[in-house]
């Protein structure tokens, strides 16, 4: 028996170790909860995009509506882009921009988007960002500067093209696009934000975001 024991014992511990390994590694964003949206830093573009909290059998989301209104939700974290370089994003757009020209100044609105942010200097202003969007009328994969500052890239990550009052869950590698957009070998990002706007256009647009989070995978 104890010769069983002592042979089954260090498989057992090997397998329990090699298990752990295959699990992915995954920072959470955001919780979408009433104590969260106390500590979110709110910036304002233009009046104030209204958020409101839900609740479905995934979780946790939150409700984006702005007509004519621009303003985000954001935080200051690091996130390890050595061990989690993929965004992991789950939202839904219920009501588009449809017709809009999104890399014009007139046109630059979103139903939704979720910035990734690291900081390069001393300001704001000199921050780094790409901008994942939910397109209303252009391509997964098109990306472009923004017509404001060319140091934050937007890029197309779902369009209501294609899936429209919909949830879908998206993925990019943030570390690449990084470095294909900004020619910038990023290891840490410094800060994650959502907004839903509709300044320029002054339409209205409705979305949703959930389950936001870095992976290692």
């Amino acid at each position: 028996m104890d010769y069983m024991f002592n042979k089954i014992l260090p498989i057992t511990i090997l397998f329990f170790f090699f298990q752990q390994s295959l699990v992915a590694e995954t920072i959470n964003v955001f919780e979408f909860t009433k104590e969260e949206m106390k500590s979110l830093e709110v910036r304002k573009v233009k009046g104030k995009t209204t958020y409101t909290l839900g609740f479905n059998e995934n979780g946790n989301y939150i409700k984006a509506e702005a007509e004519g209104k621009a303003s985000g939700l954001g935080k200051e974290l690091k996130i390890n882009l050595l061990k989690t370089p993929f965004i992991n994003i789950t939202w839904k757009v219920e009501k588009d921009l449809s017709g809009i020209t999104e890399n014009s100044k007139k046109g630059h609105d979103y139903a939704a988007r979720v910035f990734v942010v690291k900081k390069t200097g001393a300001t704001a202003l000199s921050n780094r960002a790409i901008n994942y969007v939910f397109s209303s009328n252009n391509s997964v994969g098109n990306n472009w500067p923004s017509p404001y500052t060319k140091k934050s890239i937007d890029y197309v990550l779902s369009t209501t093209k294609e899936h429209h009052d919909q949830w879908i869950t998206v993925k990019a590698n943030v570390r690449e696009h990084f470095k294909k957009l900004h020619d910038l070998d990023v290891s840490e990002l410094t800060g994650v934000a959502i907004m839903t706007d509709t300044d320029n256009s002054k339409l209205k647009a409705i979305s949703y975001y959930q389950n936001i989070y870095f992976s290692s995978e």
